[in-house]
């Protein structure tokens, strides 16, 4: 082998301290353009805020796919990863940085508010940027309050599951006087609950409360000794704060719980282990257990598919009340006022799913009303603003946005007078697909930036 001399020596111990000295301090850079700061390497994973421009970062890590993501740590603490064409870092000082997983521990301080970047890099125009990630000009939205000084948790709330965990989401759910919000979280088998740290960092140093929903591969169900990992790992979410937890989503289905394997008592047995290790964790998080998909679809339960009412019942017979603090319940096809007990124009018009209250009796019934309920979506959709809504919603087509506006918050006034209904999370705040699931239909602010919903509910 070639021995290196002279010049190719120093410039390779050059390299190496260079190196070395990234790995152990970071590279402190800034934002050079609006870029959105995501839970992970990709766009699919969720979004924890928008940093501004001149945001500082200290970078630990790039996930090696061309140095396009890099992970740091902001001001405020929160941890996440970012387009590294938006950021003030070159080449040579992304090629210092560690290849790492969004999983691996992250240890950096944050920086500075005013930390000046080491080098500028050269900008990057829209054209070269993917497309996904350019953010256009936001419409002018309610400013963010200083975080919010909470009362101690008890009683009834209300709040939104959000897209974005940001100024502009704060600011609309502030405005409409929300305390709570929820995120849904996709667990991956062995994943580290440190990679949601920025999740409930974020949520909480805003002035909010922040319910998870976890759910994960309703294949990884089968594997031996998943629901202790599963568990294991909400406990980890609750010992970092997190106010509530909902265990799973809409387990009575196949498309979230593995068919053939679909029963009230393999759910509660879900539910047990993960209740017993968040309250070890943390006393204080909320479980709520998690809402089955509202439907009479299978005209009963069995292994393949369970109607929501037998399924409840059966969590009811298998013990399930001894570990929630409340029912987790889904409602998100009503075409009518929440006061309203019959007319529905469709097919089934009497069944109970198309109301509100009788959801309400119906799954507090199931519970001999020992449990109060928490509604972890509940919505109203309307098309208007963007289309005609895809056939499995056509539904909802003749619902306008001051009807959702309305509804929407006579439902939260009921559920508050209940008596029966400890929190209403309102699917959703601000997303915005609006293709085969019209996700954005659903969302209070709508594509113009207004917000007749939060207007209502601040009333």
């Amino acid at each position: 082998m070639k021995r290196l001399t002279g010049l190719s020596a120093l410039l390779v111990t050059i390299f190496m301290l260079s190196l070395t000295t990234a790995q152990a301090q970071g590279v402190v850079t800034d934002v050079r353009e609006t870029v959105r700061f995501r839970a992970g390497p990709g766009t699919d994973w969720l979004i924890l805020a928008e940093l501004a421009p001149g945001t500082a970062l200290n970078l630990d890590a790039r996930d090696g796919t061309n140095n396009f993501w890099v992970r740091g740590i902001a001001p405020d603490g929160t941890v996440g990863w970012a387009a590294s064409s938006f950021l003030n870092v070159s080449e040579a000082q992304l090629n210092t940085l560690p290849i790492k997983g969004p999983n691996d521990p992250f240890s950096l301080a944050a920086p500075a508010a005013d930390a000046a970047p080491v080098q500028q890099a050269e900008a990057m125009t829209a054209e070269e940027a993917p497309a996904e990630e350019v953010i256009a000009a936001a419409p002018a939205v309610p400013p963010a309050a200083a975080a919010q000084s909470l009362a101690p948790m008890g009683g009834f709330g209300y709040g939104a599951h959000v897209q974005s965990l940001g100024p502009a989401a704060f600011g609309y759910a502030q405005s409409a006087g929300m305390t709570w919000l929820k995120v849904q979280t996709r667990y991956s088998d062995g994943q580290s609950p440190e990679s949601v740290a920025g999740v409930i960092n974020t949520a909480k140093g805003s002035g909010f409360r922040i319910l998870l929903g976890v759910v994960g591969a309703p294949s990884d169900l089968l594997k031996p000794g998943y629901n202790d990992r599963y568990a294991a790992f909400v406990a980890g979410l609750a010992a970092q704060g997190a106010d509530g937890i909902e265990i799973w989503n809409e387990p009575n289905i196949d498309r979230e719980w593995p068919s053939g394997q679909i029963s009230p008592q393999n759910y509660t047995n879900l539910l047990a282990v993960s209740y017993n290790a968040i309250k070890a964790a943390n006393p204080g998080t909320m479980v709520v257990s998690g809402a089955p998909a509202p439907t009479g679809f299978f005209g009963g339960c069995s292994p393949a598919g369970c109607d929501d009412l037998p399924f409840i019942q059966g969590m009811n017979a298998a013990g399930a009340a001894n570990f929630m603090a409340c029912v987790g319940v889904h409602y998100n096809e009503g075409i009518l006022p929440p006061t309203a007990r019959s007319g529905d124009p469709r097919g089934n018009s009497g069944y109970y799913t198309r109301y509100y209250q009788p959801m309400i009796e119906t799954y507090s019934g199931a519970f001999g009303g020992r449990v109060p309920l928490c509604f972890t979506e509940m919505g109203y959709l309307t098309p208007e603003g963007y289309g005609p809504l895809p056939g499995g919603f056509a539904w909802a087509q003749n619902v306008t946005v001051a009807q959702q506006a309305a509804w929407v918050d006579g439902a939260v006034d009921i559920a508050r007078r209940s008596g029966r209904v400890r929190l209403v999370i309102i699917w959703n705040l601000d997303f915005t697909g609006f293709g085969a699931d019209p996700m954005g239909g659903y969302a209070l602010v709508r594509p113009d930036g207004s917000c007749p919903a939060c207007a209502a509910l601040a009333n």
